[in-house]
């Protein structure tokens, strides 16, 4: 069982960035694929970005260029960096990372953005 804890969120203003954590409670090499999404008030997840050990990282058309993804592999921990922050970036932030058939997740972090 690996556990997920994402950190980070907070109140921004628009232009604003910010930078999500999201700590393994073991190697990020035993996931074989992570992921960030994200759930606004009132509507379904939404896939953010997401990587593999071995591919290149995707990220959602809307997002491409604002958000990147990074990772520390001594810390276990994967980043979400987000730039040039907007009001329609207010979410609750989750990690997910992918074993075979299981996924894990965090519990999400809030991130609002106040225009």
């Amino acid at each position: 069982q690996v556990h997920l804890v994402e950190s980070g969120g907070g109140l921004m203003q628009t232009g604003g960035s910010l930078t999500l954590s999201c700590a393994a409670s073991e190697s990020i090499f035993k996931i074989d694929a992570w992921a960030w999404y994200r759930q606004a008030p009132g509507k379904q997840r939404e896939w953010v970005a997401s990587f593999t050990n071995f591919a290149e990282t995707v990220y959602a058309d809307s997002l491409k260029g604002r958000f990147i993804i990074a990772r520390d592999n001594t810390k276990n921990t994967v980043y979400l960096q987000m730039n040039n922050l907007k009001p329609e970036d207010t979410a609750v932030y989750y990690c997910n990372g992918i074993t075979g058939a299981t996924k894990y997740w965090g519990q999400g972090t809030q991130v609002t953005v106040s225009s």
